[in-house]
């Protein structure tokens, strides 16, 4: 059995030096995350909010409740086209959603 893993494909052209964080936090390379094939992989659980329902909404609007689901922020300062950039939020796809997804 493997490990479990989360993987954060990076954008499209993103050329190092890379640097990530997650929910603000910087991440080492080798330590936190390794790079494999264009995608950030990281052994420790991470997650994004799904999508609110209805009812949900509906909670929240009339203030009966919070929305306080695990929601983690992975950003990266990277270079494209020689030029620094940041990406913010980017897909975490959890482990069993498939280990290759199409790089955005």
């Amino acid at each position: 059995m493997t490990e479990p893993r989360w993987i954060v494909p990076l954008p499209r052209g993103a050329e190092p030096p890379y640097s990530v964080f997650v929910n603000g936090v910087p991440q080492a390379e080798g330590k936190d995350y390794t790079l494999e094939a264009g995608a950030l992989v990281f052994r420790r659980h991470l997650e994004k909010e799904g999508k609110l329902g209805a009812a949900r909404w509906t909670a929240i609007f009339l203030g009966l409740f919070g929305t306080y689901r695990k929601n983690d922020s992975v950003d990266v300062q990277y270079r494209l086209n020689g030029k620094p950039t940041l990406a913010t939020y980017l897909d975490i796809i959890p482990p069993g959603a498939g280990e290759t997804a199409e790089r955005s």
